[in-house]
């Protein structure tokens, strides 16, 4: 459980990294970015298109992280606690299925397959775990 949390905050970390420093998130076509930074959203014109995918980048790192820090402090601290709640591991388990279909259909390579590593740690650590109680 440990090893799958520390996966998605690596991830989470590294994301986070890239949306504020380097051009890894940024579009490879200049022309691009230039309207996306004049590009205002139906829903509102209080920001733009560049703006909100920053902000949308970076909050979906919050949420790598937030998980890979909580589900691996439950699992390194509080071990019981995690193991018997079937809550808290029904939701682990729906996060990264929910990364895992994202991460098949609508990104690359990389994420995906450490998303799918997290994922066998995770499924391998609720077998472990529960049919050790």
């Amino acid at each position: 459980m440990s090893a799958s949390a520390a996966i998605i905050l690596a991830l989470g970390v590294i994301h986070l990294i890239y949306t504020f420093w380097g051009p890894k998130l940024t579009p490879r076509d200049a022309a691009l970015q230039a309207s996306m930074r004049e590009a205002t959203l139906v829903i509102t014109r209080e920001t733009t298109l560049w703006k909100a995918w920053i902000g949308f980048n970076a909050s979906h790192s919050f949420g790598a992280i937030l998980f890979g820090l909580i589900y691996g402090y439950l699992a390194l601290v509080h071990p019981v606690f995690l193991f018997e709640s079937r809550f808290l591991l029904a939701v682990g388990l729906s996060l990264l299925g929910g990364y895992l279909v994202l991460g098949k259909l609508y990104w690359f390579s990389v994420p995906f397959t450490g998303i799918a590593l997290a994922s066998i740690c995770y499924v391998a650590a609720l077998i472990v775990g529960l049919t050790s109680q």
